[in-house]
């Protein structure tokens, strides 16, 4: 077991793992990410891992569980904020959220989290500013289905 400074959602059950800098993003994105009507939001700040029967399963630290913290807001309820709570998920994809990324990139590593590989995605700041890392996301959540 590891405890990760990340934020975790799912998107269509797929669980997401969000890393990064303190102050990247990544409460914001996996927030954006779970208030859709397929999304749901997992932990934020600390992400419980695990290994399970071969599969990365992540889980909200106890003493986070049903919360986030949104910079410039405080600490604010799930339930609050419209946003369906899940107590864990098998994660599917690693996003690595980036000051600045190569114009035209190599493909991403895959990341090694316990053991486990998981496809990863690199997103830069003018990515995530111009909106584009929900589409970004789903289209990497689909080639990563098998």
């Amino acid at each position: 077991m590891i405890v990760l400074h990340a934020a975790c959602c799912t998107l269509g059950g797929a669980g997401i793992l969000v890393r990064g800098e303190s102050g990247s993003g990544k409460s914001s994105l996996a927030l954006l990410l779970a208030s859709g009507e397929d999304g749901t939001f997992v932990a934020d700040d600390r992400v419980v891992c695990a290994v399970e029967e071969g599969r990365l399963v992540a889980r909200p630290h106890p003493a986070l569980a049903g919360r986030v913290e949104v910079r410039g807001q405080g600490i604010l309820s799930l339930a609050d904020l419209g946003v369906t709570p899940s107590a864990e998920t098998v994660l599917q994809l690693a996003v690595d959220l980036v000051a600045e990324a190569p114009r035209l990139p190599e493909p991403a590593e895959a990341a090694l989290v316990l053991g486990v590989r998981l496809p990863r995605v690199v997103l830069d700041a003018g990515v995530r500013s111009a909106g584009l890392a929900p589409l970004i996301i789903r289209s990497a959540l689909r080639k990563a289905q098998p």
